[in-house]
């Protein structure tokens, strides 16, 4: 498992702090012709759009973009503008011509002005963000990813309720056992930790196991410990509580600026192994496992393509089983890899998807 993942997967490994999220802004410039990459403005983009509350940066960008993930390679910054303003919900974008070349320019009061690419702290909810992040900070605070280089029996687990009840629920205080007493020496008290169980066990293509998913049940703040014994009450519990379930710090690392999408600079190619809920099919803002990860050089923000299995089909003349061409049916962005396996959401599906699909960088 990766070193990150490793750190987190203990009782005692406190909560990474979240870092301040991060406003992206557009430059001046959308440039048909890049060195960098091959950015095709839409024939059918808007001349005008106004920004609405919920949008991302991916959702405003696939308005003028045909590939929306390319929005860093367009933007140029522009030093001459001293206070750059960020876009919030109902600014108005406009696709202009400037010098032979579509940019775009925003609306706000009487004046239009170029927007650069810099960042700015600002309180989350002002914030129109590159991914939907609420959907995928919801998401890790439910699911987790552990593999073979930590097994489940050296992480922490309930192992009481009170009066020595087997099952509990929210309101409930519960005891927990650490693998090792100092991990709880960085706990203080009133921290919240997740309450997970084992879930669906991911495998490659030739069966070998890549990681188990683990599924959140609830979560508990820390009241006390003592040795290698921590008490905690269970704010909240989506399920009963039981005997080893497993106790681990809630993830909350995953910052907007993380998240800015690009192509891998190699070729790697994987196939979707997994589908949180259970579900057969696989459409737009699902998260999906792939087996692909930091050993392959996979990255928060890393764009793939999906190609969609090609169907059989009966040859008329021989009868024979044919598999058809695998044709490009979405994308989806990495946003949690591990070492073997990612998490990644789907951003664009044109076609119902499903466990198995390839996934590989665009064209």
């Amino acid at each position: 498992m990766a070193v990150h993942a490793r750190r987190r997967s203990r009782l005692g490994v406190g909560l990474m702090a979240a870092g301040v999220t991060a406003a992206f802004f557009f430059s001046s410039v959308f440039s048909q012709t890049l060195a960098a990459a091959d950015v095709r403005v839409r024939d059918d983009a808007p001349v005008r759009y106004t920004v609405k509350s919920g949008d991302t940066l991916w959702d405003i960008s696939g308005h003028f973009l045909h590939s929306p993930w390319l929005w860093p390679s367009v933007w140029r910054e522009n030093p001459q503008i001293d206070n750059p303003h960020l876009i919030y919900p109902g600014d108005v974008l406009t696709l202009r011509d400037c010098d032979g070349s579509p940019c775009i320019g925003l609306e706000r009061g009487q004046n239009v002005v170029k927007m650069s690419p810099e960042m700015r702290a600002l309180p989350r909810r002002e914030v129109i963000t590159p991914l939907p992040m609420s959907v995928l900070q919801t998401f890790l605070r439910d699911h987790r990813i552990v593999d073979e280089s930590e097994p489940l029996d050296e992480l922490a687990y309930v192992i009481a309720g009170d009066n020595k009840r087997l099952i509990s629920g929210a309101g409930d205080h519960i005891f927990a056992r650490a693998a090792e007493a100092s991990n709880l020496a960085a706990l203080t008290s009133g921290e919240s930790l997740g309450i997970f169980r084992p879930g669906e066990i991911y495998h490659d293509a030739e069966g070998k196991p890549l990681g188990m998913g683990l599924i959140g049940i609830g979560e508990g703040a820390l009241i006390s410990h003592e040795d290698d014994v921590a008490r905690l009450r269970v704010q909240k519990a989506a399920q009963e509580v039981r005997n080893n379930d497993i106790i681990l710090p809630l993830d909350t690392r995953l910052q907007a600026q993380d998240m800015v999408p690009r192509v891998p600079q190699h070729d790697v190619a994987g196939r979707i192994v997994g589908v949180s809920g259970g579900v057969r099919f696989i459409g737009r803002l699902q998260v999906v496992a792939i087996d692909l990860g930091t050993e392959d050089g996979l990255q928060p923000g890393h764009v793939l393509r999906i190609d969609q299995q090609g169907e059989q089909v009966v040859d008329p003349r021989t009868e024979e089983l044919v598999k058809l061409p695998a044709e490009t049916a979405g994308t989806l962005v990495i946003f949690r890899p591990y070492d073997k396996i990612s998490y990644a959401i789907v951003m664009a599906a044109t076609n119902t998807l499903a466990v198995g699909d390839a996934v590989r960088p665009p064209h």
